[in-house]
């Protein structure tokens, strides 16, 4: 029943829509697990999820996003796998939670849940198994604040997440930096827009100790005018359209996305907000 009325909340109405929501409750009842089991105590929640659930962008987000509070070499998730299983059990629901084989050291720890229950065979016919990709960060930059954010389903409870500024700045450390050769991460963008339009305040002190770290910038250059040459130099480059691409399958309505253009993202740098 209670996974019943999280799922009630979506107005789902296509097979698309009914997995986004699916996808989401599923992220929600994670999230509560990790909660029971104490885990942010140790760690803040960051990324596109956290800002769909508790900051209500207008898109659906794929990945569980999680940076430790302090740097720890040998944090591991595993020990919080048993709070997950037990809390999707609770619901009547099973899942396998396994930790992924590196083939790159990195400070990331990732996992994926993934659902063996009927819920998929009810909620989604014909659907294939959703998997869900949980990222911690051990070595996290510092320079970031937290703020409790509350859930009611499951239950109540509180999870810990970034805030805003620096949401907002490790957004733009992604879009500027992100390892994706030839593929655009529109998504990326979308998110842009939502931080610029809403007059959040990017915490420029997080994004270049987030920069630093991953040697994209010297401390040299670490002022707001070089960040906005920066971004005016990826919109420069920037494909449009397949940024459109990328993003379109995770929102609501496409037409919102015929405003893009790189003259629409150079005015929306014009009015970005630091702090």
């Amino acid at each position: 029943m209670i996974v019943e009325q999280m799922l009630a909340k979506y107005p789902s109405v296509t097979h698309q829509d009914k997995a986004h929501a699916l996808r989401e409750v599923m992220q929600e009842i994670a999230l509560a697990g990790l909660y029971r089991g104490g885990f942010f105590e140790k760690a803040a929640f960051y990324g596109g999820t956290c800002l769909r659930i508790f900051y209500g962008l207008e898109r659906f987000s794929e990945d569980l996003d999680f940076s430790l509070l302090r740097p720890e070499a040998t944090f591991s998730l595993e020990p919080y796998f048993d709070a997950i299983i037990r809390e999707f059990s609770a619901l009547g629901l099973r899942v396998d939670i396994h930790a992924k084989v590196k083939t790159i050291e990195s400070n990331i720890d990732s996992a994926f849940l993934k659902n063996r229950s009927e819920v998929y065979d009810l909620q989604i016919s014909g659907s294939k198994v959703i998997k869900i990709k949980f990222e911690v960060d051990r070595d996290p930059p510092m320079g970031f604040l937290t703020e409790e954010k509350l859930l009611l389903q499951p239950f109540s409870f509180y999870t810990k997440c970034f805030s805003l500024s620096d949401l907002f700045a490790g957004k733009m450390h992604a879009l500027l930096f992100r390892q994706w050769k030839n593929r655009v991460k529109g998504r990326d963008w979308f998110d842009f827009e939502w931080y610029v339009r809403r007059g959040a305040r990017l915490n420029l002190d997080h994004f270049y100790q987030r920069a630093q770290q991953s040697g994209d910038v010297s401390k040299a250059d670490s002022g707001q005018a070089e960040l906005l040459q920066l971004v005016r130099g990826k919109i420069q480059k920037l494909d449009i359209e397949s940024a459109r691409q990328d993003v379109v399958r995770f929102i609501k309505d496409p037409q919102q996305l015929d405003i893009w253009s790189k003259n629409y993202f150079n005015l929306l740098a014009d009015r970005m907000i630091f702090s």
